[in-house]
């Protein structure tokens, strides 16, 4: 899949990032064309949120997740879910 590929409107479709699974390698943000993701340390409201294997991966990986910070942007193409080796991110319809 490339950039070609993402045929929906800017936002008909958002990433999801389950923040438990996340272990924040970043090869979501490598392979967005349309820069959805960045890194960043996760929030106390999402850290509440983890369950303790996903608070235990947070810890271990320097509390960074990726957020979908531009999830407006998004084209729906699915290279991200295809990159995530932690399967943490899903497509869903607006």
């Amino acid at each position: 899949m490339n950039e070609d590929t993402c045929i929906f409107s800017p936002g008909e479709y958002i990433p999801v990032v389950n923040f438990s699974k996340c272990e924040a390698k970043g090869p979501c943000i490598e392979v967005c064309p349309y820069d959805v993701f960045e890194l960043k340390q996760i929030s106390f409201a999402d850290y509440k949120e983890l369950t303790l294997g996903g608070k235990i991966k947070t810890f271990v990986h320097g509390k960074d997740k990726a957020y979908a910070t531009r999830a407006n942007q998004c084209h729906g193409c699915g290279l991200c879910v295809e990159a995530c080796p932690e399967k943490a991110i899903r497509l869903v319809k607006t």
